[in-house]
């Protein structure tokens, strides 16, 4: 008897080749998620953000965006500090 297609999400995901994009794509979103979280705490705007972390509305709009995995660990670690949040808090 042959076993199921993607018995589980995970052997789906695998099967189809798209485990490592659905897996970036939950980290990117879980990641945007803490990052607007402590803006919240903070109290700052994205421009305010922008500007702590010099750099463009355009580079914290692809921060926040869920669906943007293309953002750099070197912008990560600007928003961390300008939110002043250790990088482990915000992973």
């Amino acid at each position: 008897m042959k076993k199921h297609v993607g018995s589980t999400l995970d052997s789906l995901f695998d099967e189809l080749g798209e485990k490592e994009e659905v897996g970036l794509l939950t980290q990117k979103k879980l990641l945007a998620a803490k990052i607007a979280k402590a803006m919240v705490r903070k109290r700052m705007t994205k421009a305010a953000l922008a500007e702590a972390m010099s750099t463009s509305r355009t580079v914290v709009h692809r921060l926040l965006d869920p669906s943007d995995t293309g953002v750099t660990l070197a912008t990560i670690w600007k928003a961390s500090k300008a939110l002043g949040v250790k990088l482990v808090e915000l992973g």
